[in-house]
C-alpha cells in the first residue's frame, strides 16, 4: 500500500489561503453513561435549537464559504460543463392510460419538470373540452413559494382521469402538504391536507384520496382517507401502527381494484387489502405478521383465478414468489399461501409485476439487475429474460400503469449512457425502442466502465466498478474519486448522471465500490454488513481503495472517497480507521453520532433502525456500535486527510446536530489540522440530499467536486 503523505508536507497540492481561525464551538460538560460506560460529551449541547446552535452553524458556514472563494471561477466553470450535458427537450418516455398519455417534459434550465398529456385518439371524447386535451396539466415551478426549496412528494391521476392528487414541500423538512387538482379546468379544489408523507391512492370512483401520515419522529404511522369535498379534519382513520419499528405506506394496485397497505420494518411486515371500489371498508391482512418475515403483494386477476402474487423470504433467504388469494371477510388463514416459483440462491427475487399478458420477475443475478417475463400457469418456469444491453449497466421496468397493456415498457442505463426505454412484447420478449434519452456534446466511447474485484481482509472479493476516460491509463498516475453507500441491502444501480463526466474529463478516475452492506449481492450481502457485521462495510471500502493502489491502477497518494446519510457514516468510519488511506474524503449529511442517536427513541429513524444497526440498550449491539460510531473514535492529530461535511437545519433523516458535533470535536482534536476542515451546512431550507432541483443540484454537485478536484491536485486554471 503506497501511504499518502499529509497535506501540511504534500507541496504538490494546491493550498488556498484559508482564514487563520476556523469556528471552536463552545465545549459544555455533558456525560452520557450506558451499560457503566461514561461517554464525555462536550457538544451535546448543539443537539437544540436555540440562537446559540444557530449561530454556530451559520459561523461554520460562513468558514466554508470563504474557505472555497478561490473555487468560485473553478465550481462557474464545472457547473456550465454539467448543464451543457442536459438537453434542450428533455422528454420522458410515455405511459398511457383508458384515455390519456402522459410524460414529463423538463424545460430548458428548469429546475422542474412539467407533467404532460395527451388525449388518446381511440378514447371517447364526447364529454372532454379544449382545455382537458391541452398538453400541459401541471408545472411544478408553478408551486414554488420563494423559499429556496421545492419538492413533491406526490402526483397521482385519479382512476377518472379528472382530477390529481398532488402534495408539496418547501421547507426541505419533507413535511408534504396535500392538494387536488381539477384537470378539466386547471383549478385546485379547496380540499388541503396540511401535513402528509410520500404514497397515496385514490379508490374507484375517484372520489376517495388514501393519505400516510407522519408523527413527530417522522415515521408514516398513520393512513388516512379523505373525501373530495370535505374537511380535512373529518378525514377516516383507516389504519394506525403503534409498533414504532415499524413504517406505513399505501398504494392501488395496477389492476386498480385494490388498496393495499404495508407496514414493514427492516426484518418484518404486512399487508392489508381494501376493495377500491368499497374504500371505507376495513383492511384485510393478506399474510398476518410473522417476525422476519417479509412480503409484498401484486393482484394477478385473471378469468381463470382472483389473486395475489407474494414476494416472500418466508422459508428463504433471496425470496420465493407464492400466491394467495385475495383476502375476504372471515378469513381465518392468512398464511395459506402456496409457492409458485422457489428460492434460487444465484438470484434475489424482489417484485413481480402482473399484467394481463404475463407476469415480470424483477431481480438480480450476477450483480446485474434483470427481468423474466413468465405466464400465469408457468410463474416458475425460465420465461423470457432480459438483461441490460451494457457490460455494466442496469434494466428495469419503467412507469407502466395499464393492466391490460400488451407491451411493457423498460428502461435501459449505465453510468455512460442516458436511459433508453424500449416496448417490450409480453408475448415474445420483442423490444422496439420507443424514446432515447439526449446527452449534448457526449461521446460515451471516449470512456470506458468494468468491472473489477479486490479482496477483503476476510477473503471476501469485494466488486468496483471503474470509470474513466479512455485515454486515462491505468498505470498508477491518475487520481481516483470512489463512491459508496452499504447500507439497508440499496442499490446504486449503474445511471446517468450529467455530472460524472466532468470528473472523468479532469482525468480522475470514478470508482463506485460495491460493497458489503449493500444489495448488489443480493440479501446476504446486506446480511453481511450489517447489525454485528457492520464493520465488513468499512473494510470492503479501504479494501477497494488499497487493492487500487497496491495494483497500480491509480495514484494511492490522490484518492479521494465520497458517500451520504448512511454512506457519510461509511466516510467517518473510514476517515477516523484509515486516515492513512485517503488524500480526502467527503461526508455528506454523515450518520456519526450512532450511539447517542440509536439511544434517543424521540428523533426520527431511531426504534425503526434497530433492526439495521443495532439496539443499544442490549449491551452486545451497544459494543458493536460503539466500536465504530465517528464521533466516538477520533483519528489520531497529524494524521488526518482534508474533510468536507454537509449538513442541513431542516433534515429529518439525519439531525444536523451529528455532523455539527461530529465537525466540533475534530476541530477541538487537531487545531493545525482544523482548517483543512469545512463543515457546509445549510441554515435555511435544505434538505437531506442537497437542494432541489435540477439546476440547482448540479450546481451543489460542482461546488463539491470544485473542492474535491482542489484537494486531489488536479490543475483547474
Amino acid at each position: 500500500m503506497t501511504a499518502v503523505p499529509t497535506p501540511t508536507t504534500d507541496d504538490s497540492v494546491p493550498q488556498s489561503a484559508e482564514p487563520a481561525t476556523p469556528p471552536l464551538a463552545a465545549r459544555v460538560s455533558f456525560t452520557h453513561t450506558e451499560h457503566g460506560v461514561e461517554r464525555p460529551d462536550p457538544y451535546h449541547w448543539l443537539g437544540g435549537d436555540g440562537p446559540d446552535v444557530l449561530a454556530h452553524l451559520a459561523s461554520e458556514r460562513a468558514f466554508y464559504d470563504a474557505s472555497t472563494v478561490h473555487l468560485e471561477s473553478f465550481t462557474s466553470s464545472l457547473r456550465r460543463e454539467m448543464l451543457s450535458r442536459l438537453p434542450a427537450n428533455d422528454e420522458s418516455s410515455h405511459w398511457s392510460r383508458r384515455r390519456f398519455t402522459y410524460w414529463t417534459r423538463m424545460p430548458v434550465n428548469s429546475d422542474y419538470a412539467e407533467l404532460r398529456r395527451r388525449l388518446n385518439h381511440d378514447s371517447e371524447a364526447g364529454s372532454t373540452t379544449d382545455s382537458e386535451s391541452s398538453s400541459v396539466f401541471f408545472d411544478i415551478t408553478a408551486q414554488d413559494a420563494g423559499t429556496g426549496y421545492l419538492d413533491l412528494g406526490l402526483t397521482l391521476v385519479s382512476p377518472d382521469e379528472d382530477l390529481l392528487a398532488y402534495s408539496v414541500d418547501v421547507a426541505g423538512d419533507e413535511v408534504f402538504e396535500l392538494r387536488f387538482r381539477d384537470l378539466r379546468t386547471g383549478e385546485d379544489l379547496p380540499d388541503r391536507v396540511p401535513r402528509s408523507y410520500y404514497g397515496g391512492a385514490w379508490s374507484a370512483d375517484s372520489q376517495w384520496f388514501f393519505y400516510t401520515v407522519h408523527d413527530e419522529a417522522y415515521r408514516p404511522w398513520q393512513v388516512r382517507l379523505h373525501r373530495l369535498g370535505t374537511d380535512a379534519g373529518d378525514d377516516v382513520l383507516v389504519l394506525a401502527e403503534d409498533d414504532q419499528r415499524f413504517e406505513l405506506g399505501v398504494r392501488t394496485t395496477r389492476s386498480g381494484a385494490l388498496v393495499c397497505i404495508t407496514a414493514g420494518s427492516r426484518r418484518t411486515s404486512e399487508v392489508w387489502a381494501i376493495p377500491a371500489e368499497d374504500p371505507t371498508a376495513p383492511p384485510r391482512s393478506v399474510g398476518g405478521r410473522r417476525h422476519g418475515v417479509i412480503y409484498a403483494v401484486e393482484h394477478a386477476p385473471s378469468p381463470s383465478a382472483d389473486r395475489l402474487l407474494v414476494v416472500t423470504n418466508d422459508d428463504a433467504v433471496e425470496f420465493r414468489l407464492m400466491t394467495a388469494r385475495v383476502p375476504r371477510d372471515g378469513d381465518q388463514d392468512h398464511t395459506a399461501w402456496i409457492e409458485a416459483r422457489p428460492e434460487r440462491a444465484d438470484e434475489r427475487l424482489y417484485r413481480a409485476d402482473a399484467f394481463a399478458d404475463g407476469v415480470v420477475l424483477s431481480y438480480r443475478a450476477d450483480g446485474q439487475h434483470r427481468l423474466r417475463i413468465v405466464a400465469h400457469d408457468d410463474l416458475a418456469g425460465d420465461g423470457i429474460t432480459l438483461r441490460t444491453r451494457y457490460d455494466v449497466g442496469y434494466l428495469g421496468l419503467a412507469r407502466n400503469t395499464s393492466y391490460d397493456a400488451r407491451t411493457v415498457t423498460v428502461r435501459d442505463e449505465t453510468y455512460l449512457h442516458p436511459p433508453i426505454w424500449s416496448a417490450v412484447d409480453l408475448r415474445t420478449g420483442h423490444a422496439d425502442e420507443v424514446h432515447r434519452a439526449e446527452a449534448p456534446g457526449f461521446d460515451p466511447k471516449a470512456y470506458i466502465a468494468e468491472r473489477r474485484t479486490f479482496p477483503a481482509p476476510d477473503g471476501t472479493s469485494v466488486p468496483a466498478v471503474i470509470v474513466r476516460r479512455r485515454d486515462v491509463a491505468l498505470d498508477g498516475t491518475a487520481p481516483a474519486l470512489i463512491y459508496a453507500y452499504g447500507a439497508y441491502e440499496a442499490v446504486d444501480e449503474p445511471s446517468w448522471d450529467a455530472a460524472v463526466p466532468s470528473v472523468l474529463d479532469h482525468g480522475i478516475v470514478w470508482v463506485h465500490a460495491l460493497i458489503r452492506g449493500g444489495g448488489e449481492g443480493g440479501r446476504r450481502w446486506w446480511l453481511d454488513g450489517s447489525m454485528r457485521a457492520k464493520q465488513h462495510t468499512f473494510d470492503d471500502l479501504a479494501a477497494v481503495a488499497d487493492g487500487l493502489a497496491r495494483e497500480g491502477l491509480v495514484d494511492g497518494a490522490r484518492i479521494a472517497t465520497r458517500g451520504l446519510s448512511a454512506g457519510g457514516l461509511l466516510q467517518g468510519a473510514v476517515f477516523s480507521q484509515r486516515p492513512d488511506r485517503w488524500r480526502a474524503v467527503v461526508a455528506e449529511v454523515p450518520f456519526v453520532d450512532v450511539v447517542t442517536t440509536m439511544f434517543d427513541a424521540s428523533i426520527p429513524l431511531t426504534i425503526n433502525e434497530w433492526e439495521e444497526w443495532g439496539d443499544p440498550r442490549i449491551r452486545e449491539e451497544f459494543d458493536w456500535m460503539l466500536a465504530y460510531s465517528p464521533y466516538d473514535n477520533l483519528p489520531a492529530p497529524g494524521t488526518r486527510p482534508d474533510l468536507l461535511v454537509t449538513g442541513a437545519v431542516h433534515d429529518p433523516r439525519v439531525m444536523v446536530r451529528e455532523p455539527a458535533k461530529w465537525v466540533a470535536a475534530l476541530r477541538h482534536s487537531d487545531p493545525e489540522w482544523s482548517p483543512r476542515l469545512l463543515f457546509r451546512c445549510e441554515t435555511g431550507a435544505g434538505a437531506h440530499v442537497g437542494p432541489s432541483g435540477r439546476v440547482a443540484h448540479l450546481g451543489y454537485e460542482a461546488e463539491v467536486y470544485a473542492w474535491i478536484f482542489d484537494r486531489l491536485g488536479v490543475d483547474h486554471d
